[in-house]
């Protein structure tokens, strides 16, 4: 019997996860759009404390592997040398402001899209198709552009990487590994304090249940991709969640498919989306909906178009920077985020000026 490819194995393996992914945010309500909407409307933090709990674990868990030399988290895209700090801010407000609009972000779209939600299919081919575009189409150019203006070329400074452990050691002439142990505990035990000091989080199973699960992922899939997929002749590169750059990839994998190679990110976006449908499907859940208005239409067109871009632009998504990026403690991760964050608030202040409040609510509620 044949050797199962390892680029097979691992998209496999992606699936598989992807299935757990998309499962538990569909049984959760894990999102985070709906979290910003739920504290901006109606002041519950619970999904927020959910999201914040994901990217603790996911710290505590990536660090550990890293720091017992079984992945190499400096070999992620998030922890180069060049800080792309204008990408970071611009693509973030971007992307955040936009998933405001297209009601969801990139997770909530694929988690949408399999419980039977045609407006996420429409959010899904526009945020891939603008995706692509930015990535290697006709935005491209004005991305390498904005990247040449505002990278800062750490190496030159004599840096290994844009980890914030890193930057820290570096600085002060300590021991990068003593820093990291340091960094790692203060971040991780501070957000945990954040979510469980609430004794409405602490009630909440739902919560807790989605913010270990998804956070434990994170690092599942740096372990698949970075041991499981480590071959001399074809090694796999090293990634986790992401769902901007991967649903470019899995529109032209479906387009081309006969000349194409399915990978890890392609993997995790069907996997996500099939999970979400069964487990849709085994609570009674799913349901076909589509949109109401014109207007409806156009905004979320607009929001995907937002999203694809900023996505590409920031390197990420709220999984791809705020958990996976946040989980190897790099700074333009944490600067991703915090544009992510605050497009989103303005999103949703924005939206609630045009009188969309009371159907972001209806959108948004938890169910």
């Amino acid at each position: 019997m044949d050797e199962l490819p390892i680029g097979v194995l691992i998209a496999g393996l992606g699936f598989v996860i992807g299935i757990a992914f998309g499962a538990t945010a569909q049984r959760t309500s894990f999102c985070t759009m709906g979290a910003l909407s739920d504290i901006v409307f109606m002041g519950n933090w619970n999904r927020f404390r959910a999201w914040i709990l994901a990217i603790a674990v996911a710290i505590i868990l990536s660090q550990f592997l890293h720091l017992n030399g079984i992945v190499d988290l400096k070999k992620a895209i998030y922890l180069t040398t060049n800080l792309g700090w204008g990408g970071a801010i611009i693509g973030g407000l971007l992307f955040g402001f936009g998933m405001t609009m297209a009601g969801g972000c990139g997770n909530k779209t694929l988690v949408r899209l399999g419980a039977g939600n045609l407006k996420s299919l429409i959010v899904f081919m526009f945020l891939g198709i603008f995706a692509y575009m930015t990535l290697r189409g006709f935005i491209g150019p004005a991305r390498l552009e904005l990247e040449a203006l505002t990278v800062i070329d750490l190496k030159a400074k004599g840096f290994s990487s844009q980890g914030i452990p890193e930057l820290l050691a570096s600085l002060f002439g300590a021991s990068e590994q003593r820093v990291r142990w340091i960094v790692a505990g203060i971040i991780a035990l501070s957000l945990l304090a954040f979510c469980f000091k609430d004794a409405g989080f602490r009630g909440s199973p739902k919560d807790i249940t989605a913010g270990v699960v998804i956070g434990i992922l994170v690092p599942a899939a740096w372990y698949i991709t970075g041991v499981v997929g480590q071959d001399d002749f074809d090694p796999t590169p090293l990634a986790s969640f992401t769902f901007v750059a991967p649903t470019g990839d899995a529109i032209q994998y479906l387009m081309t498919f006969t000349g194409s190679t399915i990978n890890f990110g392609i993997a995790t976006i069907g996997g996500v989306i099939f999970g979400s449908f069964v487990m849709a499907k085994a609570k009674g859940e799913f349901r076909i909906e589509s949109f109401t208005t014109a207007d409806d239409f156009i905004r979320h067109v607009i929001g995907a178009a937002m999203m694809g871009s900023g996505g590409v632009i920031a390197l990420g998504c709220t999984i791809g920077q705020g958990i996976t990026g946040m989980s190897t403690l790099a700074l333009g991760s944490l600067i991703a985020l915090g544009s992510i964050l605050i497009g989103g608030i303005y999103g949703l202040k924005y939206l609630e000026e045009e009188s969309f409040s009371g159907a972001l609510k209806a959108m948004f509620a938890r169910g």
